[in-house]
């Protein structure tokens, strides 16, 4: 029997391993069970879980539907919001304190504002402090975008304007610089 590292030394209460249940599976459906297999309420129970996990995936192996159109998207938006909170942005606040924000929050605030300018999907955003900056509310941003084919190149300043106005109004931010990048062109 080969293991999997998976689930090797996962073993049952009873002492069988998850392993040699899942390969005496087809035995045991085909009446050549063994008398523990038979009275073991354990390796009854993971025989019906394996049943089933069996079942749902061979469903899904045959399943031939289309993923959605937006798939990517809502996969790309879950990948961007993977939060890795080690990189804080100190912000403003009138009360005694600290208050500080992942850099990944006020990115996701900054996608939004891109993503409210007709023609344009936001992608990444990297939100930059040096040190150089003597201000501690004040970052760099640079912000990729992809574009509709049909897009007006002097919509950029509106997707700069309302940017940089989420970044001090909804954030209370000031950017020092930013960068947008268009990379990429989609069929609207």
């Amino acid at each position: 029997m080969a293991m999997n590292h998976a689930t090797q030394d996962y073993l049952l209460p009873c002492g069988r391993d998850v392993e040699q249940v899942w390969d005496r599976l087809d035995e045991v459906d085909a009446g050549r069970a063994d008398a523990h297999e038979l009275d073991c309420p354990h390796c009854q129970a993971t025989r019906e879980s394996l049943r089933v996990l069996r079942g749902l995936t061979q469903e899904l192996a045959e399943d031939d539907a289309e993923p959605s159109p937006d798939l990517t998207s809502r996969i790309m938006s879950a990948v961007r919001a993977e939060v890795r909170r080690r990189d804080l942005v100190p912000l403003t606040s009138p009360e005694p304190g600290e208050v500080w924000v992942s850099d990944q929050a006020v990115a996701a605030v900054l996608r939004f504002a891109a993503d409210s300018v007709d023609g344009v999907r936001a992608r990444r955003c990297r939100v930059l402090r040096t040190a150089e900056m003597t201000d501690a509310h004040t970052v760099d941003v640079e912000l990729s975008v992809a574009i509709a084919h049909d897009f007006d190149s002097g919509s950029l300043n509106v997707v700069r304007e309302r940017v940089t106005a989420a970044a001090g109004a909804r954030v209370g931010l000031r950017l020092a610089r930013l960068d947008l990048v268009v990379e990429d062109i989609y069929d609207a």
